[in-house]
C-alpha cells in the first residue's frame, strides 16, 4: 500500500509541475495532495516538498492555517477571470455551458478569497 501511495504522490507532483505551464491546471492543490500522500508514505519526500524553495511556504501555510497568500489569491482570481473571458468569447456556443463554467469559477474564487492570509 505504501508504494501505491508513494506513486500517487509523485503523480500529483508531476501534474502540479504541468500546472506551472498550463494556466487552466492549478499547481497548488496537486502539491497539497502530494504533501499529504508523502506524509503517509515517505517522510523524506514530505520534508523535501515542505522545504522546497518555491512550494514549501504555501504548503506550510495551508497545513498550519488553511491560509492562502494575498499574491496567490490575486493570481488565482485573475487567471480564473482571464480563463472565463476565453471561454465566454472563444468557447462553445452553448449559453448553458458558459453559465455553468462561470458558476464553477465563481464558487472556486469564493473559496480562495474566503481563506485567511498567512500570519506574518
Amino acid at each position: 500500500m505504501r508504494i501505491l501511495i508513494l506513486g500517487l504522490a509523485w503523480l500529483m507532483v508531476a501534474i502540479g509541475i504541468v500546472g506551472v505551464f498550463l494556466p487552466v491546471l492549478p499547481t497548488t492543490p496537486f502539491m497539497i495532495l502530494a504533501a499529504g500522500l508523502f506524509a503517509r508514505s515517505s517522510p523524506r519526500f514530505e520534508r523535501w516538498l515542505l522545504e522546497h524553495p518555491k512550494y514549501g511556504k504555501p504548503l506550510t501555510d495551508w497545513r498550519r492555517e488553511g491560509a492562502i497568500s494575498r499574491n496567490a489569491k490575486i493570481a488565482s482570481v485573475s487567471l480564473m477571470t482571464a480563463s472565463y473571458a476565453i471561454v465566454w468569447f472563444g468557447g462553445p456556443p452553448q449559453l448553458w455551458l458558459k453559465v455553468l463554467v462561470g458558476a464553477i469559477l465563481v464558487a472556486c474564487a469564493t473559496f480562495v478569497l474566503s481563506r485567511p492570509s498567512p500570519a506574518q
